[in-house]
């Protein structure tokens, strides 16, 4: 698996596979958040969108928000963080997500960063196994509503 930038020709593509990935957690195509999912070339443009592919195919994809990038939510200083996780509802098992976050804690450590912090809706437990398996735990301090109807659990973890 290759981890790598998102190329600019690909940005369509990553839009569609993560308003795929997150399909059973939005209202359907006339949710607003539908379109920021859908939404690459600013993630890319604004922060940092990392790609992982396999023989060709479009695995998974993550926005990593280094600082000063408007996509970060939570983060403070000397933290990082990462947003809309999602991998291909095909390639789901293939580790595509493990690494993804791993890489975006990379990222961060190369920006000073000693701790990562990320939210997550409640239901997305797949999700949650991952950030476990990584050494995230929650954090309910952090919990927030962005938009009425709409509650975030957080998560965090101190960077090695």
């Amino acid at each position: 698996m290759e981890l790598r930038r998102a190329r600019p020709d690909e940005l369509a593509a990553v839009g569609e596979l993560t308003v795929a990935a997150y399909a059973d957690f939005t209202l359907g195509p006339g949710d607003p958040y539908v379109e920021r999912l859908r939404d690459a070339v600013s993630r890319d443009a604004q922060g940092e969108l990392w790609v992982a592919v396999e023989d060709g195919e479009l695995l998974g994809c993550v926005t990593c928000c280094p600082p000063g990038s408007p996509w970060r939510e939570l983060a403070g200083e000397h933290e990082g963080e990462f947003r809309m996780l999602a991998v291909a509802p095909a390639a789901r098992g293939r580790g595509a997500g493990a690494a993804l976050a791993a890489l975006c804690e990379e990222r961060a450590r190369e920006h000073g960063a000693t701790a990562m912090v990320l939210s997550s809706l409640p239901d997305m437990t797949h999700a949650h196994r991952i950030y476990t398996r990584l050494g995230y735990r929650r954090d309910p301090s952090r919990d927030w509503d962005p938009v009425p109807g709409v509650h975030l659990i957080a998560f965090a973890k101190e960077l090695p």
